[in-house]
């Protein structure tokens, strides 16, 4: 069994349902190339997926819970299913093709997508090593937040049932 401590992160002043989400352009990843896009392109209603770096044991097990669920498929196709970390292009093709996903995936390096959603903190403690905290914003045609999910310590996924149970409703 692996080892690890359940770490408390910071209050954040994240994006509340209610309010209507940041609109941002960045490059969004899938298997085969990438381009800028930006969320107000993507067809809504939309579940914008906020994870760590690739390869991080969150941001694996996340996406595999959620490709195995099959979000945006089946019962719940009518959903666009998107994610956004720190990683690059690069990460994000790689990171998709090990994991059998079809998702697109937003690359913000800088971490200023995750700044406007209020989901960002410093990586272990360093300063100026910022990653995103895992977080699900579910957003309706106008952009609106109908649901909003934030992690409040490390590790710790979001209640995947409560977002289905949600996607279901949009």
């Amino acid at each position: 069994m692996v080892e690890f401590e359940v770490v408390d992160l910071p209050e954040t002043d994240h994006v509340e349902t209610g309010e209507t989400a940041p609109e941002f352009a960045r490059p969004l990843v899938g298997e085969e190339y990438w381009t800028d896009v930006s969320l107000s392109d993507i067809d809504s209603p939309v579940a914008l997926v906020f994870f760590p770096m690739d390869g991080a044991f969150p941001a694996t097990y996340m996406w595999n819970e959620i490709r195995d669920r099959e979000w945006g498929h089946g019962s719940s196709d009518h959903v666009t299913v998107v994610g956004v970390s720190v990683s690059t292009p690069y990460e994000h093709r790689t990171f998709i093709g090990e994991r059998g996903m079809d998702y697109e995936l937003f690359s913000d390096p800088s971490a200023a997508v995750g700044e406007a959603y209020g989901v960002v903190h410093d990586l272990d403690g360093m300063s100026g090593v910022r990653e995103h905290r895992p977080a699900v914003f579910l957003l309706d045609d106008d952009r609106a937040v109908e649901y909003a999910w934030v992690a409040a310590e490390w590790p710790d996924f979001p209640d995947y049932d409560e977002v289905e149970s949600r996607i279901d409703r949009l």
